[in-house]
């Protein structure tokens, strides 16, 4: 994504990734602070609408999907980068940048993507348009370096971004345009003149000012197409959070552990806002981690804060080990999943989970039987997530609380996986209001239950407790007392 970590799965050629990689430095930081609401009354109405959603879909899909190997970040000289040290740097980039003439998804099916996606409860899309590595997948005229210049290129879909955002636009999702500020394949940002030691740009912007204006101007260009271009979209999702002006570097910023420069990577995120927004009005701005006016909401990564939060926010994490296609990868079950969508929505945030397609354009048998998985649990339990938002006392143990707008609260019970679920469940706190019914939602049947000083005892009927039917998660709606 982002700044990666996990396995990379090309082990023989080049040798295992670091398990920590880089977006683990950029995420190892305390819980995110300095955020800066919105005051345009678009954005803020839209806002309010992306958190509704609850439940998104990111894609990491590039030429990193060919060999199979982490996303981008090999390209990067840095501590954590372990390639084979058989393969001179510059040797591994021409093998790397050659992997363009190789990218040929002949199978490419974003309905299919987009269907699945529907069908785990998801409601909102983020798709990489490009990463870090510089390769575009849409067609633009800044850059020769593109899926629309290789094997794919006469394909009557070979824009691959277009198809992607109108088959989940089709299907009622929010749009999201994932956009890497750095880009390791322009010379504007990696001057050819000299070597590429970490993800930084290579050159001292303060001796080269006029290269730096002309990534900046790049990098405005190739937004604005995709604000122009690409029918309506409702998230601008800026990942690479160390392109950015220096002042805001600060503590957060320094614990990711790469290299600061001594100049600053500012590209005018404010001048580049306000061609998107007159494009796109109430256009949500991610500029991911940069604290401000244009972090519409904040992004941890591969992680869950330790407490709920007030501000706008959601988690992005993998629905496997790596945020792209990898041969084997280790998938997650559907109820770890479950298990951190409802922890996340009780926290306030949002739930943005990677998937990336194969090589060939589809989506991996595995990924897709578990967001069946997913849906089938969502479909049934759903009310309890969409369109809520936390309580004072949002958790008691294993078992989380969220509230609609109409006061209905809900708790949410997650249970062990592979084990029965129990005759009884219990929690402190979050009273329903006496006399009161209380409706199991996977069955819409009302359950039994009892008050005993500031403890609920719920009793579970036959059906929902037989031997054998393990459960992710039980949701139970009540009217709160005080009501």
């Amino acid at each position: 994504m982002i700044n990666r970590y996990y396995k990379t799965g090309l082990a023989a050629l080049l040798g295992m990734c670091f398990l920590l990689p880089a977006q683990a430095q950029q995420n190892v930081h305390p819980q995110s602070t300095g955020y800066e609401a919105p005051t345009d009354p678009l954005v803020k109405q839209k806002l309010e609408k992306w958190r509704d959603q609850k439940f998104g879909m990111i894609i990491h899909w590039g030429l990193y999907a060919v060999p199979g190997i982490i996303e981008s970040w090999e390209l990067c000289s840095e501590d954590w980068i372990n390639r084979d040290s058989t393969i001179a740097y510059n040797d591994y980039k021409k093998w790397y940048w050659g992997l363009s003439k190789q990218f040929n998804p002949v199978n490419f099916n974003p309905e299919q993507w987009a269907s699945a996606a529907k069908g785990a409860g998801m409601r909102y899309l983020v798709f990489t348009t490009k990463h870090h590595d510089g390769f575009n997948m849409f067609e633009t005229k800044e850059s020769d370096f593109k899926i629309t210049n290789g094997p794919f290129a006469n394909n009557p879909r070979a824009n691959v971004a277009k198809y992607v955002f109108d088959a989940f636009r089709k299907e009622g999702f929010m749009i999201g345009a994932y956009f890497s500020k750095p880009d390791w394949h322009s010379e504007y940002y990696w001057w050819p003149r000299y070597a590429t030691p970490d993800r930084n740009n290579n050159y001292d912007i303060r001796k080269n000012p006029w290269r730096w204006d002309k990534y900046k101007q790049f990098t405005y260009n190739q937004i604005s197409e995709l604000m122009h271009g690409y029918g309506d979209m409702d998230i601008l999702w800026l990942d690479g959070g160390w392109v950015r002006p220096l002042e805001t570097v600060n503590e957060e910023v320094r614990a990711w552990g790469a290299a600061i420069p001594a100049w600053s990577q500012d590209i005018d995120i404010p001048r580049i806002a306000a061609m998107a927004r007159q494009a796109q009005p109430g256009l949500l701005i991610v500029d991911r981690t940069v604290h401000g006016p244009y972090e519409n909401y904040q992004t941890p990564e591969q992680r869950i804060p330790e407490n709920k939060l007030d501000n706008p926010w959601e988690s992005c994490m993998t629905l496997a080990n790596n945020w792209g296609y990898v041969p084997n990868d280790q998938y997650k079950s559907s109820a770890k999943i479950i298990h951190s969508l409802v922890e996340v929505v009780a926290k306030g945030g949002s739930l943005l989970l990677g998937v990336g397609p194969k090589p060939d354009g589809t989506l991996p048998d595995e990924a897709i039987a578990r967001l069946a998985e997913i849906g089938k649990w969502m479909d049934a339990n759903g009310e309890a997530i969409y369109n809520t938002r936390t309580t004072a006392n949002f958790k008691d143990g294993n078992i989380y609380f969220t509230q609609n707008p109409m006061g209905t609260r809900y708790a949410i019970a997650c249970l062990p996986e592979n084990k029965s679920v129990p005759a009884t469940l219990e929690w402190h706190g979050n009273l329903p209001k006496k006399g009161s019914k209380m409706k199991l939602l996977q069955n819409s049947k009302t359950v039994k239950w009892v008050q005993e000083g500031d403890k609920v005892k719920v009793f579970l009927p036959a059906t929902v407790t037989a031997a054998g039917k393990a459960r992710p998660a039980l949701a139970f709606a009540f009217t709160p007392a005080g009501k």
